[in-house]
């Protein structure tokens, strides 16, 4: 019968575990020595030994490591791979300040393990377009809060858009995104219809830009397309949202209304119907599904810039927002907040400025409704957006709710 094994005295445990703690150390020395010293074979094998010590390593001896490791510039790849995945207190040091992680190793970090890792790696300075492509992926807003806020991390144009769609039912991240350089006026524009009243006076300060350049370089463009019969669709659409003019023209000599003010003014007394409502947009040179859009909008704010755009006067506007039944006074006699607010926006636009945000609106929400567009809304296909345009991208997401999304 074999004998049993012999316990070792607590002595000789604690001496074993102060030559564990000991290798530790002397291992991560070496790993961490330059190339003049140690070969990359060399540090590979030593990472090898130290990734297997480690497994079976406290935490407190894994954390030492891995906070020797960070400075380091070159790391093995398995000693990298396993204290990336390790938890958060150890991985943290290395996640947010190791210089020798590369965009693949962040990557493959953000894949395999949760949020925690990759809240950490969303304030990493220094953060490529594919690591935040990757991040932005899994649709996290404290995440994707976390790096919007990271001013040194860089964002691609498909990132922000993502950023955009979330930020419909994470409206927390509007602030934040209103701040980042990579931001467009299309981001902006379709962002505007599910932001609060702050972020929209930011937007509208500062994305509702001028077209006067966009006037001044094609003024004698406009005579060639008149000469041509405007039959080139393709021109004949850009030039509409170049022009200065607002109002529909055709379709004031065809309404039963005198003008804008007037069908404006019978709808603020006999109330807003669907046709009256078709008829307004028609003659403010836009589509009705733009008109609806802007007409239910709770804030009220498009009103605003409506009647700007077309160069309606306040009055006007006063009758406009009677006519979708919206208070001018609140309970106590005093005006109502929401009312000020939009008053406040027509006063603050001017009148060019306002045109772009109503035609980018009418372009995108409107000129854009293809049939599979209108499908991919319902449907939810937002796996297909690449093959959209940009305002085929913008109509998706402003009008997603529409359609019960």
């Amino acid at each position: 019968m074999s004998e049993p094994a012999s316990v070792p005295p607590p002595e000789a445990a604690k001496a074993q575990f102060r030559a564990r703690h000991a290798l530790l150390k002397r291992l991560a020395d070496v790993v961490s020595l330059p190339a003049s010293r140690v070969n990359a074979f060399e540090r590979a094998v030593t990472g090898d030994l130290l990734v297997e010590m480690l497994r079976l390593a406290s935490p407190q001896e894994r954390k030492r490591v891995a906070v020797r490791l960070t400075p380091l510039a070159e790391l093995p790849n398995s000693l990298t791979r396993m204290l990336l995945r390790d938890d958060t207190e150890i991985a943290g040091p290395l996640i947010e300040g190791c210089a020798a992680l590369n965009d693949a190793d962040l990557c493959a970090c953000a894949a395999d393990t949760g949020p925690e890792h990759r809240f950490l790696m969303a304030s990493r300075r220094g953060l490529s377009e594919v690591v935040t492509e990757s991040l932005i992926a899994f649709d996290e807003p404290a995440v994707i809060q976390s790096l919007l806020r990271n001013t040194t991390a860089k964002l691609s144009q498909s990132g922000i858009e993502a950023i955009v769609s979330l930020s419909r039912t994470a409206p927390e991240l509007c602030e934040h995104l209103l701040r980042r350089p990579e931001l467009r006026p299309s981001g902006a524009y379709v962002m505007f219809w599910w932001c609060g009243p702050e972020d929209r006076r930011t937007i509208l300060q500062r994305f509702a830009v001028s077209r006067e350049v966009l006037q001044e370089v094609s003024e004698d463009v406009f005579a060639m397309a008149a000469e041509e019969n405007w039959q080139d669709p393709v021109a004949r659409k850009a030039l509409q949202f170049i022009e200065r003019r607002q109002r529909n023209r055709a379709a004031i000599e065809k309404s039963p209304y005198d003008s804008l003010e007037h069908a404006v003014a019978v709808a603020a007394k006999e109330g807003l119907s669907p046709g009256l409502a078709a008829e307004m947009a028609y003659l403010a040179g836009i589509k009705p599904l733009t008109g609806a859009k802007i007409m239910g909008d709770l804030g009220g704010e498009p009103l605003a810039i409506l009647s700007k755009a077309t160069g309606m006067s306040r009055v006007d506007l006063e009758n406009l927002w009677r006519s979708v039944r919206r208070p001018l006074v609140d309970s106590t006699g005093q005006p109502h907040p929401d009312w000020t607010r939009v008053q406040m926006i027509y006063e603050m636009l001017a009148v060019d400025r306002a045109q772009t945000v109503l035609r980018y609106w009418n372009w995108s929400l409107s000129s854009a409704m293809s049939p599979a567009l209108m499908k991919a809304i319902r449907e939810g296909d937002e796996e297909a957006l690449d093959q959209y345009s940009a305002p085929e991208r913008a109509a998706m997401m402003a009008l997603a709710e529409d359609f019960g999304r």
